[in-house]
């Protein structure tokens, strides 16, 4: 793994495939490592000829932590989410975190790339085709949501379930997480059929090593928060779009993203059979499939997208 100066702070990241390759840049969501796109899906990817990044973003893993900025409570950030109320002076914002993503590209030396992001990277991923549009090769938005409160908002039930749980003390062992961590997965995860606990447990060790940092999850928490909705920007995207989503997903509701697609000129949508909010080894195969093809039919007809810009 290496890092890189970005956007002012510094992103961890790892590559697979032929440094030569169309890029496809991996974005993981809230408060996961880089570790959590799983090194065989990675693989695969590259196997179908792309060079393949996943990093760290900001205040996860191996990359910069902002510290020294005030972070609303669990409690008010869902009183926010479920009043609508926007959330004023976050630690950051998502916009940070498209310009950190987007300025990983340039300190490699990427001047395009297929952007893939899940949960909140797919909310980066959707921000950096909006704002960032001569960057993107084609964009896949996995999981996410367009950020319009009703369409996104989970059942309330599911809503206490997950995320007003008691979490680890500040000075739990890392048994303690792990089991705290797989416990979720479990509550928002694919059929029991498609996962497999020895792959997400050793995920989730690798995680609480590489760097387990609970400050940061609710500090990306309030950068979701007070983006609010995205429809507006969507309707900015011209970069060809896969929208993939769950129909089991109970964190994001699929709405959520069939809301995204609806925004987005052109958006194919995707809707996988026993899919929950995760990336489980029974569907690497599918998901890889679907995302590869993308971009080599993305890749396909560059001329088009740029004239639509």
């Amino acid at each position: 793994m290496s890092r890189v100066q970005s956007n002012g702070i510094e992103i961890e990241y790892e590559e697979f495939g032929d440094p030569q390759a169309p890029v496809i840049l991996l974005i993981m969501g809230l408060g996961m490592q880089l570790v959590a796109w799983p090194r065989p899906f990675c693989e695969m990817l590259a196997a179908a000829g792309f060079r393949v990044i996943r990093f760290d973003n900001r205040d996860v893993g191996l990359s910069s932590k902002i510290e020294g900025r005030r972070t609303p409570s669990m409690l008010r950030l869902i009183m926010s989410m479920l009043l609508g109320r926007k959330l004023r002076r976050p630690p950051y914002t998502l916009d940070d975190m498209a310009a950190d993503t987007v300025g990983l590209l340039a300190a490699l030396g990427i001047e395009r790339a297929h952007i893939v992001g899940a949960s909140m990277g797919g909310m980066i991923a959707q921000t950096i085709a909006a704002r960032y549009p001569l960057r993107v090769l084609s964009l896949t938005s996995i999981m996410s949501t367009s950020g319009d409160r009703e369409e996104s908002a989970m059942e309330l039930r599911n809503l206490r379930k997950i995320f007003l749980r008691p979490r680890p003390p500040s000075d739990a062992t890392r048994d303690e997480v792990v089991e705290y961590m797989a416990t979720t997965h479990a509550l928002i995860g694919s059929a029991e059929h498609l996962r497999e606990v020895s792959h997400l447990r050793d995920m989730l060790n690798q995680s609480f090593e590489r760097g387990y940092y609970p400050a940061g999850f609710m500090r990306q928490v309030a950068a979701i928060v007070a983006h609010g909705s995205r429809r507006a920007l969507l309707r900015q995207i011209r970069t060809p779009t896969l929208v993939i989503h769950g129909k089991r997903d109970i964190l994001v509701p699929p709405r959520g993203g069939l809301d995204t697609a609806a925004h987005i000129l052109g958006a194919r949508m995707e809707l996988i059979d026993d899919m929950g909010h995760d990336l489980p080894p029974g569907l690497w195969g599918q998901l890889s499939t679907l995302i590869s093809q993308h971009c080599r039919q993305a890749a396909a007809a560059p001329q088009a997208q740029l004239g639509d810009l």
